[in-house]
């Protein structure tokens, strides 16, 4: 199939670019990698009346760093960000995951963004964003608003993204010392959607927290303290908590074990991993 007809403005200007959107409202979509949102448009999934093209403004496809964050544009693809010399120091846990997004000629288009736009409760790149706290920056014609990603996500392929909105970046705090990070998969074949997918962060005081994704319709989090005699407990509760479902990827059951013997794995690499 074909999409349905639409309007194309490639803005050059961000102040364009929301010009656009205003105007569309909820009518129209913001476009970059395009690796989500051209098939859905094939399929007329997605029938906008406008398509806002931003890979040509400057600012949106910067690096920014700061001592505690990293900052990256909307059109920053993940490409670009997985060679970026001081991703592994920087962000070792999206270092961990960024080859698990897709494959290769998927990551060169893609964005970092658009995957946090798309809100897959699959997707690699949202689950980071809430193991570290990050947060997604909105812009409008006339206002600017950051929202943290764990209040982002609202449902499956839900956000709280609003007509005339767009996201201009998203921040992600940068590694911490005394703290080890750590990422798994399981998926059908690499590069395919995860069946289960899980984020470990090891903190200096012995705590930990666990974000999992690809169960529920939003990646989860398990906080834990110091003291985890009790972890396989813990770990139970969790997987019976986010509700699998069975589908035509694998079982729910067979998913709650992956969260189990997984999610241990995982903390455990992160708690190796603390320097």
């Amino acid at each position: 199939m074909k999409p349905a007809p639409f309007d194309l403005v490639a803005a050059t200007e961000m102040s364009e670019a929301l010009e656009a959107l205003h105007q569309g409202g909820t009518e129209a979509r913001v476009i970059a990698g395009g690796q989500s949102l051209v098939p859905m448009l094939n399929m007329r999934l997605a029938r906008p009346a406008t398509l806002v093209d931003i890979t040509r403004i400057p600012e949106l496809s910067r690096i920014e760093t700061k001592s505690d964050r990293v900052t990256l544009g909307a059109a920053v693809r993940q490409s670009t960000l997985e060679r970026w010399p001081d991703l592994a120091d920087r962000l070792p846990l999206v270092h961990a995951a960024l080859p698990w997004v897709g494959h290769m000629q998927l990551r060169n288009r893609g964005t970092v963004c658009g995957s946090v736009a798309h809100a897959d409760p699959s997707a690699e790149l949202p689950l980071c964003l809430i193991a570290l706290g990050g947060s997604v920056t909105l812009r409008r014609r006339r206002k600017t608003r950051t929202v943290a990603a764990q209040n982002f996500f609202q449902g499956m392929m839900s956000t709280d993204l609003a007509p005339g909105e767009m996201i201009a970046s998203v921040t992600f705090p940068t590694r911490q010392t005394g703290t080890g990070y750590s990422f798994r998969e399981v998926a059908r074949r690499h590069g395919d959607f995860a069946i289960v997918a899980c984020a470990a962060v090891a903190r200096p005081d012995d705590t930990a927290a666990l974000t999992v994704g690809g169960v529920a319709d939003t990646p989860c989090t398990l906080e834990l303290p110091a003291d985890t005699a009790d972890l396989d407990d813990r770990l139970n509760e969790f997987a019976w908590h986010l509700q699998a479902r069975d589908d035509l990827h694998a079982t729910a059951r067979y998913r709650r074990d992956l969260v189990r013997k997984l999610g241990r794995a995982t903390l455990k690499e992160a708690s190796s991993c603390r320097d």
